[in-house]
């Protein structure tokens, strides 16, 4: 029988970004990718990401995350989510503070004023190969990529970076012209990105405020997407458009990210909201 049968569970969002937490702290199973999928269906538990809380593996950590797509792959690093398990491990400990063991290394949470959460995402990775890409491009900064005609491309020239997991910026004018549910999934799975890609497209509206949009790689559209928006501004500050600390507005609303000049770590800053509690039904994972 699955783990998650008759398993109970938290349903959260992050500036409207669905995710599903389940404890497994207590638990020897894992879930699989057919398990992960069938919770995505509309009968269990609908979700952009899923995060299961393991027993810690490292003295200091509070779990051992792993982080679940809808389409049932596993995703190394989720900032919105890692807010919504942090939200309820404070909540059970009393403390301001934990670590969590992702397969994007260890994360930092922390309270933040006005009930806001703080992730410490880590620091952005740039080289071709550690994005990765297919090839190599000496300046990630802007790669060779592009859809649409040759001589009148409809996106071209990315920002490429790591952010525990591949990204893709393109810089537009107005992110609400591109049909995302068109151009992503053709992005997405590009040769150039053997791993996928998260697509995003993103305006400079100032020095401290950007305006995007996410395609995230095995969830689809979001309304935000926390590694995406760290993504967005390490790659505006790389190219000098903006400042490292800045707002970015997402379809969910707004996140403040910060590229710590010290470390370059990147932090991210925002809201979480608990939506309900649920047991999920043995007849849900009888396919997996």
């Amino acid at each position: 029988m699955s783990v998650l049968a008759n398993h109970r569970f938290t349903k959260m969002n992050g500036l409207g970004n669905e995710i599903v937490v389940v404890d497994l702290r207590r638990e020897k199973g894992m879930i699989g990718e057919a398990e992960a999928r069938a919770v995505a269906q509309p009968a269990g538990a609908p979700y952009d990401q899923l995060m299961a809380l393991h027993a810690p593996r490292i003295n200091g950590t509070a779990a051992f995350v792993r982080i679940y797509n809808n389409d049932g792959s596993e995703a190394g690093a989720c900032g919105n989510g890692m807010r919504c398990i942090a939200s309820l491990v404070f909540k059970e400990t009393g403390e301001d503070d934990a670590t969590f063991e992702t397969k994007a290394g260890l994360l930092n949470c922390w309270k933040a004023p006005g009930g806001l959460i703080t992730v410490d995402m880590g620091k952005p990775r740039f080289a071709w190969n550690e994005i990765p890409l297919a090839e190599e491009f000496r300046d990630t900064r802007a790669i060779e990529l592009q859809i649409g005609p040759i001589d009148n491309p409809i996106l071209h020239s990315p920002s490429v970076v790591n952010m525990g997991n591949p990204h893709a910026v393109f810089w537009v004018d107005d992110v609400n012209a591109y049909d995302l549910s068109k151009i992503g999934p053709l992005l997405e799975n590009h040769p150039i990105f053997p791993e996928r890609a998260n697509i995003s497209v993103a305006h400079v509206a100032s020095r401290t405020r950007i305006v995007a949009r996410t395609w995230e790689r095995g969830a689809g559209l979001t309304k935000a997407c926390g590694s995406a928006a760290c993504a967005v501004v390490v790659a505006a500050a790389r190219l000098k458009r903006t400042e490292r600390n800045v707002t970015i507005t997402l379809p969910g609303g707004d996140l403040q990210i910060e590229w710590r000049d010290t470390d370059d770590h990147v932090l991210m800053t925002g809201p979480v909201a608990l939506e309900f509690e649920g047991q999920f039904a043995p007849a849900l994972f009888a396919g997996a």
